[in-house]
């Protein structure tokens, strides 16, 4: 791949969108992240700009949600990818150990390679316990390599938090009978609809929000439970839809 160096103003009204940019391309030619992974990560600045670039309540409600599914989950587990592990490995980190939850690397482009550069990766930010290099079981449903999962991890987990993943995943997680939690901006994605509860939102916001609610729920099951109870995937996805659309309605005249 052909390298340009370039030094980015912080004045630059883009800067933290160009800095995530330069990091996830050099991530590429390290093996992290996958060529094709870019493409991904354009599409979901896309749809960031639909919200404003900011995380609204309803993707905060679900967030919530989401949290209340991790503490009363017997056996959760937060799946990583490459674009994932680029983007926010030290606060998908941060999360496991808070809930607490197994981490596990699930990559779409595999080889046992490119699996060991994330762990390491991974555990040079400081994840231990790691799971992924040794993918005993499988998925039922899934052509791809992704149907590849550690049996003390995802193939036995009750709850899987899926960052940045696809369809065809999260589809044959829930048909296994798993409680499947997206962050995913694209609320039109197979992904979240497929999904339990999705998260719609950037992922360097969703994850440390749904930390901030681990926290707070921790010592609430009452509360928990009744957030599970209330919370209706389907609608929460018209409501991002119509959020989106309501910022590209023109503003009033004043």
């Amino acid at each position: 791949m052909v390298r340009w160096d370039m030094e980015i103003s912080k004045d630059h009204p883009r800067y933290r969108s160009l800095v995530t940019r330069e990091r996830m391309s050099r991530l590429v030619d390290e093996g992290i992240v996958a060529p094709t992974g870019l493409i991904a990560h354009g599409r979901g600045e896309a749809f960031d700009y639909l919200l404003g670039e900011r995380t609204i309540p309803v993707a905060d409600a679900a967030a919530r949600v989401a949290a209340a599914h991790l503490l009363e989950a017997s056996h959760p587990v937060i799946s990583v990818n490459g674009n994932a592990t680029g983007l926010c490995a030290e606060a998908l980190i941060s999360l496991a150990r808070a809930i607490p939850a197994r981490m596990e690397v699930n990559l779409f482009h595999y080889s046992t390679e490119r699996v060991e550069r994330v762990c390491r990766y991974l555990e040079a930010a400081g994840a231990r316990d790691l799971l992924g290099r040794r993918q005993e079981s499988r998925l039922d449903g899934i052509a791809s390599d992704r149907a590849r999962c550690a049996t003390e991890g995802t193939y036995q987990a009750d709850v899987v938090l899926i960052p940045l993943e696809d369809g065809d995943r999260a589809g044959a997680l829930a048909r296994a009978g798993k409680v499947v939690l997206a962050i995913d901006l694209n609320p039109l994605s197979r992904t979240a609809a497929e999904s339990s509860v999705a998260v719609v939102d950037e992922l360097t916001r969703a994850v440390p929000n749904i930390e901030r609610h681990v926290n707070e729920l921790r010592d609430r099951p009452e509360e928990r439970r009744a957030l599970i109870s209330d919370f209706n995937n389907a609608r929460n996805l018209e409501r991002m839809r119509k959020a989106m659309c309501a910022l590209l309605e023109p503003a009033p005249n004043k």
